[in-house]
């Protein structure tokens, strides 16, 4: 192995022979311990902005103090450890470099008590004490490895971009089954280290493999799409766990404490972000509401809303304009379609309830759908631009036009009032009673917001199961 090294060593010009912390065997890497955690820290902040910190600081201490027992029963105990809560519906978790563990709200929902909380942030530590990012970046070479250092470790050669522009989108691409398979391994073993069943860990795979099978939670990124399926890593995994019960005296679970904990946490869409209803996108903090066309799916992403018909290509979407330029709203929307690739082919100004906007047809070409034609609409409130846009494929566009005309019309500023009055979606406690199923849950607490299935694979049951009477569940409380 260090005659490899060497070799390598000789044919790259900045080279490291190192010890992997939690295998102890020598790997090839390009970055220092020093370097990881400058591009963790670096990171960090990206992450903040893009994503957001959920606002629950009883709930942030509590994760914190989870994964620091975790850590410390780790390899690299000594790294600046932080764990973060994001403000993200999606199921996830991921790791950045040098310490840096993030957990999204989203995925707290699916998880049923402390020890596959442990599971999950162990996991993700593994990733760390393994230095699996590192690796990534480590077998990078030439121009690429260059735009990594250079996005990573000089912030001053390019500002931040979105999260595929940066160093920091290489994390979010899927681990190597093995890398994944090791992680998993480690997770088992700093949750049985610190207490904790480790068990959780195959509970919480088997969760996630349900949740895949259902296709029912949506999310970008989420876990299904940075991690590989767990079709088989509950199996590979009962070996590590067999072998962690053996040399453990006392394991817990602590479920009831980890319930009281979430109990409350947002569901869904966070109204400060703006939230879905039916077909209906709903924001608090912008005051303003839209209605895209009935059976719709919408998605609330991180900067834009996108409504799509179920088995069609023909889509809707909503983004709020960055730094607009233009002295009217003619000008703004000519602008900026043009410099979207799109030309115009007709449009004028109108009055949308009571905002000032242009609505025009324009024809351009888009990725998977080829030739397009749209009907969008740039509508102003207060100092805010908001472009809503119908999009289909040109031998589409006639049929779905109607639809999409009516839906921008249904643009409206929502009062004081009517905004404070949106209330999230929110996880509450229930003791099942007899007779109790899915359904009749999921229609009496949440009024439709969630599906039985999706109530059942929050409470670790199959989707076939019933809850048993006497069972503590979670429940989803519509806002």
């Amino acid at each position: 192995m260090k005659t490899a090294c060497l070799s390598i060593a000789l044919a790259v010009t900045v080279t490291a022979c190192a010890t992997n912390p939690a295998t102890g065997k020598p790997q090839f890497s390009l970055m220092s311990e020093e370097q990881e955690i400058a591009a963790g820290q670096q990171n960090d902040v990206e992450v903040r902005r893009e994503m957001g910190v959920y606002d629950d600081r009883a709930l942030e201490e509590y994760i914190t103090t989870t994964g620091m027992r975790l850590a410390q029963m780790s390899e690299r105990p000594n790294l600046p450890w932080h764990f973060t809560m994001v403000d993200v519906p999606a199921i996830n978790a991921f790791a950045l470099p040098g310490g840096y563990i993030y957990i999204t709200r989203g995925i707290l929902v699916f998880l049923d008590d402390e020890s596959q909380l442990a599971g999950v942030l162990g996991h993700e530590i593994g990733h760390v004490t393994a230095r699996h990012a590192v690796q990534q970046y480590s077998k990078s070479t030439g121009a690429e490895l260059g735009l990594i250092l250079g996005s990573i470790f000089v912030p001053q050669a390019r500002p931040f971009g979105q999260l595929a522009e940066s160093g920091l989108g290489l994390l979010f691409l899927k681990n190597s089954r093995d890398d994944e398979a090791q992680a998993d391994q480690l997770g088992v073993k700093y949750a049985a280290r610190a207490g904790w069943d480790p068990a959780g860990v195959p509970r919480m795979l088997t969760t996630l493999g349900r949740i895949e099978e259902a296709s029912d939670e949506k999310g970008v990124p989420n876990w299904l799409a940075t991690h590989p399926a767990p079709e088989d890593r509950v199996q590979r995994v009962q070996a590590a766990v067999q072998q962690a019960e053996a040399g453990a005296t006392r394991l817990v679970t602590d479920r009831d404490p980890y319930l009281k904990r979430i109990d409350g946490i947002v569901y869904g869409d966070n109204p400060e972000q703006g939230v879905v209803r039916g077909s209906s996108f709903l924001h608090r903090h912008l005051r303003f509401a839209i209605d895209f066309p009935t059976g719709w799916d919408v998605n609330n992403g991180q900067t834009q809303v996108v409504a799509k018909e179920p088995g069609g290509k023909p889509l809707m979407i909503l983004q709020e304009l960055q730094r607009p330029q233009g002295r009217t709203i003619e000008d703004v929307a000519l602008l900026s379609m043009q410099r979207a690739g799109f030309r115009v082919v007709n449009g004028g100004q109108a009055t949308i309830n009571g905002l000032a906007a242009f609505v025009g047809t324009y024809q351009g070409t888009l990725q998977d759908l080829g030739r397009v034609e749209i009907r969008g609409a740039h509508i102003m409130q207060d100092r805010n631009v908001f472009l809503v846009a119908g999009i289909a494929p040109i031998g589409a566009y006639d049929a779905v036009e109607p639809a999409f005309s009516q839906s921008i019309r249904s643009f409206r500023p929502l009062t004081r009032g009517e905004a404070e009055a949106i209330r999230p979606n929110h996880v509450g406690l229930y003791t099942a009673r007899d007779g109790d199923t899915w359904q009749s849950i999921a229609e009496r607490s949440g009024k439709g917001v969630v599906k039985a299935t999706t109530l059942a694979i929050m409470n670790s049951h199959a989707v076939n199961d019933q809850p048993r009477p006497g069972e503590r569940l979670k429940i989803v409380v519509a806002g």
